[in-house]
């Protein structure tokens, strides 16, 4: 006996079938199998000020983080570069999260050089409840030798936040001609890690500057550095040997970067099972404890 299957029936169940068996949905299904579900600890959500995104709205970008069995993205926002109303910035960022569920965690952008800066640290904490707050300095005028940012290192331990530095937000020879902003001098923050027990620091797009010995100190005094700007072959695996995997995290920089570039990062690194789970998920727990 034959059965006749309408052939739109057939396309459809074939298609839906094809979906779920991307390589990134099968990517994902074993990595939840596995227990491995990502933390991704450098996304921002609005828009880049000097051109758009593939992925600069926000469904776009959840839906790619889900498709790679992301559990978690810790995200800033793109406004609070140049918006100098950083308290709507982040209100709207607070929003945004929200409407995705427990996927995207806020991470508000304070500014320290503007009058009411410890009043937005308070509304990040208190009133919008997030975990942990982003910092500009490049963008926002101020050097880390400042004696506002030590200010604001004091207060953010105080409240057991999580302090994410961005150390650089694009290549400099892409950066628009008359908005050329040099990367974070990280020199003063040995000293400051030291001055400042209990502080969570986190740098944000290091690798580009921060290398060899400075980096090596800087770890060994507490910080914990994201992989979106590292490069070649075996990268990751590489900086394991240089610094302890505790102090390595996850990181995109999506939607500037591609999200896929940082997963690759770790399918072409050889590490051990303790190792993989804690630069996946295990680390930034950790940190945001």
């Amino acid at each position: 006996m034959t059965v006749d299957f309408p052939r739109r029936t057939f396309l459809k169940s074939s298609l839906a079938v094809a979906a779920l068996a991307t390589p990134a949905a099968r990517a994902a299904d074993s990595t939840r199998a596995a227990g491995l579900g990502l933390v991704d600890t450098n996304v921002n959500l609005s828009r880049w000020p000097f051109r758009r995104c593939p992925l600069d709205e926000p469904p776009a970008l959840v839906a790619k983080l889900r498709e790679h069995g992301v559990e978690q993205s810790w995200a800033g926002t793109f406004d609070g570069l140049l918006h100098k109303d950083l308290g709507s910035a982040n209100a709207r960022l607070a929003a945004e999260c929200r409407a995705h569920g427990n996927l995207l965690v806020p991470f508000g952008s304070v500014n320290p050089k503007l009058p009411d800066w410890e009043q937005e640290l308070r509304r990040c904490a208190e009133v919008h409840r997030m975990p942990g707050i982003r910092l500009h300095p490049n963008y926002h005028g101020y050097k880390l030798d400042d004696p506002a940012f030590a200010r604001l290192l004091t207060l953010a331990s105080e409240r057991k936040l999580v302090v994410q530095l961005a150390v650089v937000m694009e290549d400099e020879r892409t950066l628009h001609p008359l908005v050329q902003v040099p990367p974070v001098d990280t020199a003063p923050l040995v000293d400051l890690l030291k001055k400042t027990p209990g502080v969570r620091l986190q740098l944000l797009n290091a690798f580009r500057t921060v290398r060899g010995e400075p980096l090596l100190r800087l770890a060994a005094a507490g910080a914990h550095f994201e992989i979106a700007m590292l490069e070649g072959v075996g990268s990751v695996a590489g900086l394991t040997k240089q610094l302890p995997a505790e102090r390595i995290l996850f990181g995109s920089h999506a939607p500037l970067f591609y999200f896929e570039s940082a997963v690759l990062k770790l399918k072409e690194s050889i590490f051990t099972p303790e190792q993989d789970r804690a630069i996946r998920s295990g680390n930034a727990l950790r940190l945001r404890a």
